[in-house]
């Protein structure tokens, strides 16, 4: 597709040329390291500065860039690092396509010497470390295949098809998912007295408040991965009965021996009762629910349950140095925090701890991982009052990131998904029958 460029009035901008090519089904990924031997001598001063640059090349025959090695210094005789690519970026899935490498020695002016170059494919790649992966680029010039490792990407999917597949839809408390919602905020300054419209806690007998419908559209997402629905919901930031004290983990049903909702509907009703009973006070601390969770998920780091900590607030947080501490902290544990921000607030302090732009730290130590997902309630109010639509878009976006990072966690840990179960064939089925 060529499309002309616009925007400065009277002056021809050129044309952007996009091409495109519909991607194979290929799983695979491959790690490869390559060294070269007795490159041309390029600089002046000095040894050459070699690095090599992968091309995929394209069905009307042309070449695209699908990787670059990094620059070895002053060498004639280089060895690059091993790298990680996937099939599809190399060849598509296609393994007769042809591989085109080019040896390059690097400048700092950008008009790097070409010292040679070489094609093959990944069929013949595959054969690994051998004779027939040792290239000529230039004459007496050789570039030459280390190693070859092939690898399947597993997906989320595989977790679910596998092994684990009854455990994690019907056992998720034993396996994958155990789903923690944290009803936040109970403070005096923007949630205000729930008898009051005013109030972003407001029990209207009409609709439900902001806290009420986010709570609803991601947890009726999440309870899918749950067997017996039950789900322990925690406040914090209130005056309890009856000596008034702060609480910053108290159970919403009343009883902190078990703290467990049957279902949603019983999460919500929990909710409304403790609004009925508490009084709304602050300030609002993040790191204990933080740590009541990853206390839990340090003493499962096997793989077999994943812990998902919702949090509900207006965006006001007391404690950002603890909190941010207690997320490095967590990053290295099987779980992850959702936070929905209501309310007018700005809520800068939330996108920081998201990490979606920067990575998160405390203390001059970084996370491990990024395991936090931040979006704001009020980008998915309809104004046309089609609350079912906008919940939905809600309920996607809040849990979009939650694979990649369960995903993130097993690969790191190198916990790999079993192999699907055979497939289920009803007693009297032909099949079994025949079997």
């Amino acid at each position: 597709m060529k499309k002309p460029l616009v925007g400065l009035p009277g002056k021809k901008c050129g044309n952007i040329i996009v091409k495109a090519e519909e991607m194979g089904n290929c799983r695979e990924s491959v790690m490869m390291q390559f060294c070269g031997n007795k490159l041309d001598k390029k600089d002046f001063f000095g040894k050459s500065d070699p690095f090599l640059v992968f091309y995929r090349s394209n069905e009307d025959g042309t070449f695209t860039t699908c990787h670059k090695t990094e620059v070895v210094k002053n060498t004639l005789n280089p060895v690059w690092q091993a790298f990680k690519i996937p099939v599809r970026a190399l060849c598509n899935g296609d393994y007769d396509r042809t591989i085109k490498i080019e040896c390059y020695d690097w400048d700092r002016d950008g008009s790097h010497d070409f010292i040679g170059e070489f094609s093959t494919s990944y069929r013949e790649l595959s054969r690994g470390q051998s004779q027939f992966n040792v290239y000529e680029v230039s004459l007496s010039v050789c570039v030459t295949l280390l190693s070859f490792l092939v690898d399947i990407e597993v997906t989320f999917l595989d977790y679910i098809k596998g092994g684990h597949n009854r455990s994690f839809l019907y056992l998720a408390l034993l396996f994958y998912y155990c789903t923690l919602l944290l009803l936040s905020h109970y403070r005096t300054c923007f949630p205000g007295n729930p008898t009051q419209p005013t109030s972003l806690h407001y029990m209207s007998p009409y609709q439900m408040n902001a806290y009420a419908m986010a709570m609803k559209a991601v947890g009726e997402i999440i309870q899918d991965y749950d067997s017996d629905k039950m789900f322990p919901a925690l406040g914090f930031g209130p005056k309890l009965p009856p000596d008034g004290r702060v609480s910053h983990e108290f159970a919403l049903n009343g009883n902190p021996q078990n703290p467990y909702c049957a279902g949603i509907d019983g999460v919500m009703e929990a909710y409304y009762q403790s609004l009925k009973s508490v009084c709304l006070y602050g300030p609002t601390n993040f790191s204990p629910v933080i740590n009541h969770v990853a206390r839990y998920a340090a003493s499962v780091k096997d793989g077999s349950q994943y812990f998902i900590l919702l949090i509900i607030t207006d965006g006001v947080i007391s404690d950002m140095a603890q909190t941010k501490e207690s997320i490095v902290n967590a990053s290295c544990l099987p779980m992850s925090i959702i936070i929905v921000g209501v309310g007018p607030a700005e809520f800068d302090a939330m996108i920081e701890l998201d990490g979606d732009e920067v990575r998160i730290s405390s203390k001059g130590r970084y996370a491990e991982r990024d395991i936090v997902q931040f979006v704001p309630f009020r980008d998915y109010t309809d104004r046309t009052g089609n609350h079912i639509l906008s919940m939905a878009r809600l309920a996607k976006d809040v849990l979009a990131e939650i694979p990649d990072q369960f995903l993130s966690y097993m690969r790191i840990r190198g916990i790999k998904p079993s192999p699907a179960p055979p497939p289920y064939t009803p007693p009297g089925h032909p099949l079994q029958t025949q079997i």
